[in-house]
């Protein structure tokens, strides 16, 4: 049987094209690889990161900037504590400090009149007699006593010298435990004021508008919820086939939806009781539900026989919603794929759990605005 000249210049020709198109997309073989077992662990899904803000004087609570849901941005007061009696002990502190201040003038003062004034030579300053029984003091009186060793007129102004200076001494000291208590009540009033760290979200309340709280009770907790990470307790036979950005996959309870998380920290220490490791993963954004959500991640379990999956580079997985897609030249065409994705086998590469049979051509790196040829055609 003869085939027309034509039919094989019309195949030529379509093959040719299908490989010109192929060539405009950078792709790469779905390899198929053995892929060791795994193993499942619930977890939690928990903020990135949460404080739990606590009262830091006692009082009664009288502002709560919000419920629980409610995001506010860094700096903003979240919750306040009465703080009228120490602004009353605040005003007392101030009085003492310009008590204080005027001590500190006097004492001053004081020892400048000594110095020019000695108090040695006002004894007798009161006396009657025009000035005569003072002069016959200083002239007489006080040497020849000085002479016979029953006073020492230079070491009583030494000693009046030393405790007027001794009084402005003392009388600093005073203004500068005042000017203490003062920062220490300024501090109590900025506690007084919780604010927020950080732009985040009001995530429980505990405690209302009237209620009387002690130091060290907690108020508020308060979370960073823009990105989110899944909390598990990891066995430690299973921890050995993690490491720090590697990529598992996740089943979150609600709509039982499938992604990718990546390990973003392991703990360094195991659980003495339950022989378990704090494991915690990054959750893609956007994913439905919320904090508190039960989760299920797959870890590799290298002590259980595997399969043989195929596996496609990390770059070519997008994401559509919720789901993992691949881009799969058909006649060098691109073609959606939905896919589900598992662990990482190494060399950037990741294994599909459905979607895909090995041996396709995939886009490793789609461009955002890449569409499926069969999908625009329908």
């Amino acid at each position: 049987m003869k085939i027309a000249p034509a039919v094989i210049a019309l195949g030529g020709a379509i093959v040719l094209s299908s490989a010109a198109a192929a060539q405009k997309y950078a792709h790469s073989t779905a390899s198929v690889h053995n892929v060791g077992g795994s193993a499942t662990v619930g977890g939690t899904v928990v903020p990135y990161k949460e404080v739990t803000l606590s009262a830091q004087i006692p009082g009664a609570v009288t502002f709560i900037a919000g419920r629980e849901g409610e995001t506010f941005k860094s700096g903003t007061i979240l919750v306040s504590v009465d703080d009228q009696k120490i602004r009353a002990k605040r005003r007392q502190v101030v009085g003492n400090i310009m008590a204080a201040q005027e001590n500190i003038r006097n004492a001053q003062v004081q020892h400048n009149r000594e110095l020019f004034a000695p108090s040695v030579n006002r004894g007798n300053s009161n006396l009657s007699g025009m000035g005569m029984p003072m002069m016959f003091d200083q002239m007489f009186t006080r040497p020849m006593s000085n002479m016979i060793g029953q006073s020492d007129t230079g070491l009583n102004r030494s000693a009046d010298l030393y405790k007027s200076y001794s009084s402005i001494n003392q009388a600093r000291t005073r203004l500068l435990q005042a000017q203490a208590s003062l920062q220490e009540i300024d501090a109590k009033i900025r506690d007084a004021s919780l604010k927020a760290p950080f732009n985040g979200m009001i995530v429980k309340k505990l405690v209302e508008i009237g209620d009387t709280v002690q130091p060290g009770q907690p108020l508020v907790k308060f979370a960073y919820v823009k990105y989110l990470r899944i909390q598990a307790e990891v066995p430690v036979r299973l921890v050995t086939g993690l490491r720090k950005g590697m990529l598992v996959p996740a089943k979150l309870d609600a709509g039982d939806v499938r992604v990718n998380v990546r390990v973003a920290q392991i703990f360094p220490m195991a659980d003495p009781t339950s022989h378990t490791v704090t494991v915690k993963f990054d959750v893609p954004q956007g994913i439905p539900g919320g904090l508190g959500m039960y989760a299920e991640v797959k870890i590799p379990n290298a002590a259980s026989s595997g399969r043989q999956l195929p596996a496609v580079p990390a770059t070519a997985i997008v994401q559509r919603g919720s789901l993992s897609a691949v881009f799969v030249l058909e006649n060098g065409e691109p073609s959606l794929r939905l896919v589900r994705t598992g662990a990482e086998v190494g060399g950037g590469r990741i294994s599909i759990l459905s979607g895909l049979k090995g041996g396709e051509q995939v886009i490793t790196a789609p461009s955002p605005g890449l569409k499926s040829k069969f999908a625009m055609e329908n």
